[in-house]
């Protein structure tokens, strides 16, 4: 017997429809928002949530040759036997391995209400062009990290300081002393 591509799809999609189970869609968003409550830097203060980015170690292939036999030479500056060489290679980190941790709003404030408003706010930008849903897709994802790879943030988790410059948190005014 065989199964139509059609078919097989729509009966692997039906788990994932069932009432009780979460959806396929909100487990794989969830994985790719790196978001912690529970983890950080050392000096992360209690209560706050952190995204890491990590910018892999940039590695350079040298390749020499290195003579094994020199040559040999007779009374008059001849070669009667040619050197011997061997090629090596080896590898090289031109730039280290980097880890940065930026303090992110909590994933429990990402309201489709607070979304929405981050399309807005990164549409007029001119860094979001999808249907403002409230939806934290691929779409939005790929627009955060767009916005925030000129400040040198290469990340789609949405960062507390892009946030803020974003106009989605309040930014804290410091009381006048007077």
């Amino acid at each position: 017997m065989m199964i139509r591509p059609a078919l097989l799809l729509a009966l692997l999609a039906l788990p994932a429809c069932s009432p009780g189970l979460p959806e396929v869609a909100h487990l794989q968003q969830a994985d790719q928002i790196d978001s912690r409550d529970a983890s950080g830097p050392p000096d992360a203060a209690p209560g706050t949530c952190w995204g890491r980015d990590e910018t892999p170690a940039r590695l350079q292939t040298i390749t020499e040759e290195i003579i094994v036999t020199p040559a040999v030479l007779d009374a008059d500056g001849n070669v009667t036997t040619p050197a011997v060489t061997q090629t090596e290679s080896r590898q090289e980190i031109v730039e280290e391995r980097r880890e940065l941790w930026f303090e992110t709003p909590c994933p429990n404030s990402f309201t489709p209400d607070v979304v929405a408003s981050l399309q807005r706010a990164l549409q007029a930008r001119g860094y979001y062009a999808g249907d403002i849903n409230g939806a934290l897709d691929s779409a939005t994802r790929s627009a955060i990290r767009n916005y925030q790879k000129p400040q040198g943030l290469n990340s789609s988790v949405l960062s507390l300081t892009a946030a803020r410059q974003l106009g989605l948190v309040a930014i804290a005014v410091p009381e006048d002393p007077a």
